[in-house]
């Protein structure tokens, strides 16, 4: 699902409830629990100096895109995704590129 979904966390939630809730509102994807938190990003310029829970999760939906949350949606390997970063790094945001490249890292080292 790469990053699928993403937001802010609503006065009162806490990561987890924000996760269930983003799902929901940009995939249309509901789930009574929140994913597995896979690890933490500190608050730095690329991540607009926001704290950051990634999440991960397999799924095979139903999805149902929100037009007015996401602007397109597809379905993408891990390879592809880090070739698309490479070639073209300003197509994706300053906190994605952060993101995927710490999750390539833990990945490698997760084998």
């Amino acid at each position: 699902m790469g990053s699928s979904s993403s937001g802010h966390v609503d006065a009162g939630e806490d990561y987890d409830t924000s996760a269930v809730r983003e799902l929901g509102e940009e995939l249309g994807l509901h789930t009574a629990v929140a994913p597995a938190r896979w690890f933490r990003v500190e608050a730095c310029a690329e991540t607009g100096h926001e704290f950051v829970w990634v999440y991960r999760l397999r799924s095979t939906g139903p999805f149902t895109l929100n037009a007015e949350e996401i602007e397109s949606g597809g379905w993408f390997t891990p390879a592809e995704i880090t070739a698309w970063v490479g070639a073209s790094p300003e197509e994706f945001a300053p906190a994605f590129r952060l993101i995927w490249g710490l999750a390539e890292n833990l990945k490698s080292t997760q084998k």
